[in-house]
């Protein structure tokens, strides 16, 4: 991909304008991190790009930017600016094109980020920062107290480079960092997201929790409780723990993930029938959180005697045959109790054992209840539904019951009031 960025800068170069690979490609390249991103800085405006190159994305005219599309690649292109004034500490209200690559480099945030290669390949160090790089440290480029006030970006930029290349900040920025960390508040949420999930990603996610405490940044993130979770590889693990559903961006399906999982975590061990109620995924995500080697998981996850009810080996209309009644709501409380025998080894999941099973307890079901939670304990007195005989030829006697205590969501302790004829 180098080679094809280079050949756009030559290309650039045949049509008289300056151009070079600027920013974190030629900063990972002496760090010695692999990356195909690639951007490309030019004195040629986007209209001149576009007269150059056949295949250009115009992605945001207004600040000069373009995407160069060049035999399958594809290249973030802007041109040289200066930034006359920014607005909400964010972007600029207004950018003035410049031929100066030097007056360029001194407006991007940070100075390990200035770094250049040309259309030769030659390593450019306008700025005289190297040191920076070869000492780990992050600094701005310029007055630090300027340069984050003006866009509040950059101290999640910040927290994110210190924490993906182990880098130190240094004391004037990182005083800065803290110093405005309340421009965080009218950040857009999906920004602040962006870079939190890089951050949460690392491998050395444990720094990036530490700085965003260190430098008070939690309270302008409304990340209240990002100190007392237990951080796991999983994104979905770490903001379910986080707890900021309706705050921050997620999509319907992440959403329920997350409410699974809470309800997960309530409980001290996995078993056979939470793992199959919640599945794989979600246990493993728990086992993390808990400190469960996933090879167990995995290990009892391949041992489950079914996957899903429809592995069962009998059918509702085999039930009704069974116990020679018609259809009826019944048969979904006979097979929940199946289900949850043969996933606790009471019962084999062969045919003829079920039988058996159906024709001996098939008119005294116990019925299953969601269990009930008061905070993390599970408990289940005083707790009232309604539930449904098989006697009456399967029409059903309606009946309420009052539960004393259930045991893994089975009723096991409890008594029924007066009963009647279901509708």
């Amino acid at each position: 991909m180098k080679e094809k960025a280079l050949e756009v800068l030559k290309k650039l170069s045949e049509n008289n304008y300056e151009s070079y690979l600027v920013g974190g490609y030629p900063r990972d390249l002496i760090l010695g991190r692999k990356t195909n991103d690639i951007d490309i800085c030019t004195s040629a405006t986007p209209k001149e790009i576009l007269e150059i190159f056949d295949d250009v994305i115009v992605s945001d005219m207004q600040y000069g930017s373009v995407v160069i599309v060049y035999k399958g690649c594809k290249f973030d292109t802007t041109t040289f600016r200066k930034e006359i004034k920014y607005e909400s500490n964010r972007k600029p209200v207004k950018i003035k094109y410049i031929k100066d690559i030097k007056k360029d480099l001194l407006r991007r945030d940070f100075t390990i980020n200035t770094l250049c290669i040309d259309k030769d390949g030659n390593l450019l160090d306008i700025l005289n920062i190297r040191s920076d790089l070869d000492n780990k440290l992050l600094k701005t480029v310029g007055n630090p107290r300027y340069r984050i006030k003006e866009d509040s970006l950059r101290i999640l930029r910040c927290i994110r480079f210190a924490t993906i290349l182990d880098f130190d900040i240094e004391k004037k920025t990182k005083y800065f960092l803290t110093k405005y960390s309340y421009l965080l508040k009218s950040l857009s949420i999906n920004r602040k997201k962006e870079e939190l999930d890089k951050i949460f990603l690392s491998k050395n996610k444990e720094r990036g929790r530490r700085l965003l405490l260190e430098l008070n940044l939690t309270n302008a993130l409304d990340l209240d409780k990002l100190a007392t979770i237990t951080m796991c590889t999983d994104l979905t693990g770490i903001w379910c723990q986080l707890e900021v559903d309706d705050i921050y961006p997620f999509t319907k399906v992440e959403k329920e993930q997350m409410s699974k999982l809470r309800e997960l975590l309530k409980y001290d061990k996995i078993d056979n029938y939470l793992l199959y109620k919640y599945g794989l995924y979600l246990c493993t995500v728990y086992a993390e959180i808990k400190g469960i080697p996933r090879r167990k998981i995995n290990t009892m996850y391949s041992k489950l005697p079914i996957l899903t009810r429809r592995d069962i080996n009998v059918t509702g209309e085999e039930i009704s045959m069974i116990l020679n009644k018609p259809p009826g709501k019944y048969i979904k409380d006979i097979l929940d109790d199946i289900e949850v025998n043969i996933l606790n080894s009471s019962i084999s999941n062969d045919k003829e054992e079920i039988t058996k099973y159906i024709k001996d307890t098939g008119n005294h079901v116990l019925y299953r209840v969601t269990p009930v939670f008061e905070g993390n304990n599970l408990v289940a007195t005083g707790v009232e539904m309604e539930a449904y005989s098989v006697e009456d030829n399967g029409k059903g006697i309606k009946f309420n019951v009052f539960v004393y205590n259930i045991e893994d969501g089975i009723i096991i302790d409890y008594k029924t009031g007066d009963s009647k004829l279901a509708n």
